[in-house]
Formats: C-alpha cells, structure tokens, sequence
C-alpha cells in the first residue's frame, strides 16, 4: 500500500492527514514553521487561524450549518476540537484559537500513523509510485512550492489579498458605553456592541478614509506582465490566479495603489471610500441591535466577538485592515467604548494564492495531469477556515481510497485502472451534498472568470421549478435542500469504514 504525504500544517493538511490515518494508510505530515515561517503566521503551530476565531454560521438550515453538519457525519476531527474549545458566538461556531490548535496538535502526536516532519518541501515528484500526494500548503504556499507548482501546472501565479481583524484587551474597553446584545434578541447575548451617533460615525468616517496605509511589500506585487495563457483572449485560464480585481494588466502594487483584494474580505478603509453608508449597510449595521439604555438601534454600531475562553480579549468583527499601526491605534479609538483601549493585535494583511481549480483538477481533488497529486484547502479555491477544513476531510479520504486502491477506501473498488499506475479513481462526494457541490464549483466553474468561494445555497442543485412554484418561503426551500444533501452525503457514507469513524474526538 502505497503511503500519504500530505504538505502543510493548516487546517486542511492535518484533516486530511487524521482521515487518511484513521483509514489505515501511513501519514508523512510536512510543515515547515518553525524553520520557515510565512508574512502573516505567529506561531508553529498546526491549525492555526490566522484570520477571524469564527467557523460561520451554526444556524439551522444555513449553508455553513449544512457543510458542518456534514463534517460531523462524516468524523471530522478539526470540526470536533473546534467544538470543544468554542467560545460564546450567537449563532455562530467561534473558537479560542490557542486552545483549538492545542487540540489539533494532541490529535496529531497521539496519531501513531502521522509522522510529523518540520521542513520545508520544495519538491513534488509527480512519477513517485510509493506516495500519494495531498498539497495543503495554502494560501501563503512558500516561493519554492509555488515554482514547483508553476513547473506542474504550467503557468505563473498570481495573488489576492486577504486580511486579518484587530484584537482588543477586554480590560480596556468601556463598558459604560457599550452594550452585550444578539441581533433581533435572536440567541444569546454575547457580542459587545459599541454605538455610534451620526457625528461620532461622520468623525470616524473620515478618520478611516484619510489614515495612511501601508504600502505593499515586494513579495505582495502582482507580475508586471502576465504569462501568455493569462491573455483574455485566451481559451484557456491560468493555472494559479489571483481575484478577478487582479486582471491580467494590472500592475504591481507599490506604495498606496489599491492592491486586488478579495470582496468578501474587504478592508474596512476600502470598504467606506466606496460611499458614505456603505459601513452601515455591512460590517457596521445596527437593524437589530437595540440599544438598551434608549430602546432603539444606533446609527451604527462595531461588534466585538469574544476572542477565548477567558473572554479577556475579543475581535472586532469585520474590521480587518491595512493601515499603519499607528493610524489604527488613532482611528480604532474613535470606536465608542474603545477611547482607551489596548490592542493586542493589530489588523494586517496578507498575500493568498490558489489555483485555477476548474483548469486542473477533477472532482477527486486530483490534478488531471499528474493524479497522484491532490489539491486540498485555499490553494484549491475554497475560501473559508470550514471549507478548508472539508476540502482537507475529502481529499484525506481520496488519498486513502488511491493509497488501498479502491474508490472509497473500504475495499470496494469505485473506479477504473488508471494509466498513471493508480489502481482506481475515487467515487467523489455526491452533487446534492454541500461537500459535492463545493468541489463541483471549483472543478466545473468558468476557467476564464473563476474565484474562489465559500459555501453557499447558489452552489447547490436547485429544487425543481415545480417545487420552487409551490415553495415560495425561501427559508422552506432551503430546508429541504438541506435534508436532501445530507440524505445523499449518509448514502455515500455507507461505504466508508465506520471503525474510527464513530470514536468520540472530544477525549484530547
């Protein structure tokens, strides 16, 4: 049986590593923090989130409840030690990031399969018939494995931007100014919420929009020229691009030029020069956040989210940025509440890079060209630490069924011999599910105009138009695509061995 070499210690390398393991295949898990450490990390440790503490919504019948709910089926062990070291978060799925990855990191050494080594590769040998290979390295992926995946892929990469939120010391925050609340009085009340009046949102406003940024740094430059298979013109889109605001004749990004980031991580400064309310209709909305001292919702208003289990410190939620430190400190002090306050971390920001997914990989997480290699995590174009985590799930899972040659790692073989010297493909996750429909977007979407994505409804079969006439509650339509895809995710269950599957991960 041939072994499993899964690169990178994030979130989806350790799952990946943990599902492959648990299906009796032998694990080589390469990391290499400490001796190589990236732009944005601060520490070595596995599974750690860089960005937000949150793993999204925990809602019934939301998109992010129906991919979680489909991890746990299945035994996702990340999912499991994120529930066990979850902090207080409304409706959302919020960890203490230190104890999750303290957890992670217990998983892995009590793992007598996983052999852990910290170095860095820089090779990816696509003829090895001993391995299979999972690349998990993510979005900071070092610039040697980038060129080794240039060298498999064929084109040259590009990035986006992606950003991280500040952190506030509890202590510091005034709380006669602020107020715990749930939006709506829906859930509990664990967000500090922190007013604004018009002229304290007109002030802030302004202050945002005039504080100095930080210029790029060489390694966050885009290309001065695009790669030839980079031409819109083109039929074919490159292998490894960044968001579609880096178009193929955008120009480095120097000094304060607008780098392309990504729309659904906007930093808080770019979000409010695209107008002046656009912070109340996102991060700063206040519908439903009644105020309890005056009985109505305030012009706007900042949520902080609780950061641990302590609660001794807490996130400022959608407020992730590219300034100076020092204009943070002066402009995040205008914040009602936070006049005096001590952070603990200030926002930042960071190259991402992914792959062209629908160009090179099949729905087994495979590259078509050489599918000994899979493609696991946000360098396969999911965007999201739960999706990562899912991507990771799956791709363990095809490893370990291409390690024991057959398509579910059960001893049934699900596919045909493969030229390359595989002995089967994987049968992929079914398309009802959220898993399959994820994995079905970035492997079937438009090469051309392909981003990456979270998991959403729109990614999902549709009813049919007769049901959809007769279902007009949008709420009723998504319940029922939520049961059908976990119907058709327990049916593809069945031929998974169950063994470790049914262990209780919460013992760590």
């Amino acid at each position: 049986m041939k072994r499993v070499r899964v690169i990178g210690g994030g979130l989806a390398g350790p799952e990946a590593a943990l599902q492959a393991a648990w299906l009796g295949c032998d694990v080589d898990l390469y990391e290499m923090r400490p001796m190589r450490s990236t732009e944005a990390h601060q520490t070595a440790d596995f599974a750690e989130l860089v960005c937000s503490n949150s793993l999204k919504s925990e809602s019934e019948n939301t998109a992010p409840w129906l991919l979680k709910q489909e991890m746990r089926r299945a035994g996702s062990v990340l999912l499991a030690e994120a529930d066990a070291s979850a902090v207080p978060a409304g409706h959302a799925l919020a960890v203490d990031r230190v104890e999750f990855s303290r957890r992670v990191a217990a998983r892995i050494a009590s793992e007598a399969r996983i052999t852990v080594h910290r170095e860095e590769v820089t090779r990816l040998d696509e003829d090895d018939a001993t391995a299979i290979t999972i690349l998990a390295s993510g979005p900071l992926t070092s610039p040697a494995l980038a060129a080794e995946l240039q060298r498999l892929t064929g084109a040259d990469h590009l990035a986006f931007y992606d950003s991280i939120s500040p952190i506030v010391d509890a202590t510091t925050i005034d709380m006669s100014k602020v107020y715990f609340a749930a939006r709506y009085g829906k859930g509990t009340a664990d967000y500090i919420n922190c007013p604004f009046t018009k002229e304290e949102y007109d002030r802030f406003l302004d202050a945002l929009t005039s504080a100095e940024g930080v210029p790029a740094k060489e390694w966050e430059a885009l290309p001065a020229h695009p790669p030839q298979n980079c031409h819109p013109e083109r039929s074919e889109g490159p292998a490894v691009e960044s968001r579609p605001q880096a178009a193929s004749n955008q120009q480095p990004a120097t000094g304060n030029q607008q780098p392309p980031y990504f729309e659904g991580c906007l930093p808080i400064e770019e979000t409010a020069r695209r107008g002046r309310d656009t912070l109340r209709f996102g991060p700063m909305k206040p519908v439903g956040l009644t105020d309890p001292r005056t009985g109505k919702w305030p012009y706007a208003v900042v949520q902080l989210r609780q950061e641990n289990l302590r609660a001794d410190s807490y996130n400022l939620v959608g407020f992730q940025n590219h300034l100076k430190f020092g204009e943070q400190a002066r402009v995040l002090r205008l914040i009602p509440g936070l006049e005096n306050a001590s952070f603990l971390r200030y926002g930042q920001i960071h190259r991402n890079t992914y792959i062209n997914a629908p160009a090179l990989l099949t729905e087994t997480l495979q590259l078509r060209a050489h599918p000994g290699i899979l493609i696991a995590g946000q360098l396969s174009g999911v965007e999201g630490y739960t999706e990562s985590i899912a991507s990771g799930l799956l791709a363990g899972r095809y490893a370990a069924a291409l390690a024991h040659g057959s398509g579910r790692g059960n001893g049934s073989a699900c596919g045909n011999g493969s030229a390359h010297g595989l002995n089967s493909t994987p049968e992929p996750a079914p398309r009802a599910s959220a898993h399959g429909s994820l994995t079905h977007y970035i492997t079937r979407a438009d090469a051309k105009r392909f981003q990456p994505a979270n998991i959403t409804f729109d990614l999902l079969p549709p009813l049919e138009e007769d049901l959809r006439r007769r279902i007009r509650d949008k709420k009723a339509r998504h319940r029922l695509q939520c049961e059908r895809a976990i119907a058709a995710w327990d049916a593809w269950l069945k031929g998974c061995p169950p063994a470790r599957l049914a262990e209780s991960h919460l013992t760590a």
